[in-house]
């Protein structure tokens, strides 16, 4: 399962420099709103790569040009942060100085995203008005209610995304960047992904590994076909569960903080009690589900481990429920990027699988699974039932074999919950040239460079990797980053 490269060929890989570029298509016309540091642009691509010649979609890209001299210029790094159906325009400044002198960075939003020919699927303001009826059915009657609430969702997809909807896949928005490498003149890209964008970029170095030069895939999305994506979802509920229960014992260590109780159960108890109340009686946006959204805040980064333990004390404890409002109206999910976000990421997940087409597959896995992991599950269910009642028939996974490609980097924490660490694994064995750095017992989502994890072992290697192309001879593990400590008194940095 584990995989390494022999050290002469590590060595040989710090010394591949960066490959000329050919001459460009012009991409960048304008600084981009709101953003004058980075040049934006758009590229026309085809919405069916099997008909190239048909109708085109607008992939809008930016520019943060490398801070260094020509001499010290590597190429471009393209960047996707995840989801799918997240933004990736301009996240840049993620990046160390010294990778920024070297390397253009290249962002852009995927096929239905943001400003590239974005879909909508339903009416946000009403569709996701706060506070949200719990996601956990209590009868069969909600569980009805979750299967016409899908429903609703597919047939509006349908109805207002079109033509395009068919072709919202991982493989299309891989020969997306493909074009992008086409117009920018490089004869190979430098590729960044975290999370889903993982998986994005596994497939593109499937699809085309000849233009691979260096890849880093941070927090990896499973890419074997067996869990792309409804067992995938399956998965993540168990790591989700393991890792909020981990906040919940930290609480539990600063009872004199919090005053949650001073075991891990006792504070999943208050947080039972908070979401027992919150369905009796919500508090103007907030509900159970608006709660939960906030333990699946805290799953994903511990820097808000603080703040978010605070708001929950606040409300058991102090009969303040503000900071867990504010939280709800923060999230909105009733905006138009959220629509549009969430519209995306079920197309994509919809397309790129075969779901179970059965509500009683459905109801008896996730209710099996709800056992061990009721935090997460059923509202997993409800974001992605939509595909049970999909317009298009899903197609079958890539797979993945990692034929042809370079020293890839990987990076991952064992606690991970967004993405389960034995996925990474999986997608480490798929991938021959890859090689695992594994913080040990970090579960933040995301860990090159991030404000939220300071890990300097786990940045020596992505860094080192980036400007020398240098991988460790085998796969290597680092400490895992330090838990954030709770003081007495303050708000703590909600993030």
């Amino acid at each position: 399962m584990w995989s390494a490269l022999p050290v002469a060929a590590a060595l040989l890989a710090g010394l591949v420099t960066a490959p000329p570029a050919a001459a460009a298509r012009p991409v960048f016309t304008h600084p981009c709103p709101g953003h004058a540091e980075y040049e934006c642009g758009t590229l026309a691509v085809p919405m069916d790569y099997h008909r190239p010649w048909g109708p085109k979609l607008s992939i809008t890209v930016s520019r943060l040009r490398a801070t260094g001299t020509a001499a010290q210029r590597q190429g471009v790094i393209v960047y996707n942060p995840g989801g799918p159906g997240s933004s990736g325009l301009y996240r840049a400044k993620n990046l160390p100085a010294a990778v920024r002198q070297a390397y253009d960075y290249i962002g852009f939003d995927p096929r239905g995203v943001g400003a590239s020919s974005p879909i909508s699927c339903v009416d946000g303001a009403q569709y996701y008005a706060q506070p949200a009826a719990d996601p956990n059915p209590a009868t069969g009657a909600d569980k009805t209610r979750l299967q016409q609430r899908a429903q609703q969702f597919a047939r509006g997809c349908a109805q207002r995304a079109g033509a395009e909807l068919a072709h919202l896949n991982t493989p299309n928005t891989a020969r997306d960047v493909e074009e992008i490498r086409k117009a920018l003149g490089e004869r190979q890209i430098n590729y960044y992904g975290s999370s889903y964008g993982t998986y994005l970029g596994a497939v593109y170095g499937q699809l085309f590994p000849g233009r691979v030069r260096r890849m880093v895939l941070d927090s990896s999305a499973n890419a074997d076909p067996a869990n792309v994506w409804y067992q995938g979802n399956l998965d993540q509920d168990v790591a989700f569960q393991t890792r909020a229960e981990q906040w919940f014992g930290w609480i539990a260590r600063y009872d004199g903080v919090f005053h949650l109780g001073t075991s891990q159960q006792a504070v999943y108890s208050a947080y039972l009690k908070a979401r027992a109340q919150l369905k009796a009686g919500p508090i103007g946006v907030l509900g159970p589900a608006e709660l939960d959204a906030v333990i699946v805040n805290s799953v994903y980064f511990d820097t808000n481990w603080v703040a978010n333990a605070r708001a929950l004390s606040d409300y058991l404890v102090s009969g303040d429920s503000s900071a867990l409002v504010a939280d709800a109206k923060d999230a909105d999910p009733t905006s138009a990027a959220a629509e549009n976000s969430t519209a995306a990421y079920t197309a994509v997940s919809c397309n790129d699988a075969r779901w179970p087409r059965s509500w009683a597959r459905w109801d008896q896995d996730n209710s099996a699974y709800a056992v061990k992991a009721p935090i997460e599950t059923w509202a997993n269910v409800a974001l992605n039932l939509p595909c049970a009642y999909w317009p298009v028939t899903g197609q079958r996974p890539t797979r993945i074999d990692g034929r042809g490609l370079p020293p890839i980097l990987m990076l991952q924490g064992t606690l991970d919950g967004a993405t389960p660490f034995e996925g990474a694994v999986r997608t480490h064995a798929l991938l021959p040239s890859s090689h695992l750095v594994t913080e040990q017992g970090g579960g933040s989502h995301g860990l090159y460079n991030r404000p939220q994890v300071h890990n300097s072992c786990v940045d020596g290697y992505a860094t080192d990797y980036f400007l020398r192309g240098a991988v460790p001879a085998g796969d290597v593990v680092c400490p895992g980053h330090a838990l954030p400590v709770p003081t007495l008194s303050g708000p703590g940095t909600r993030r």
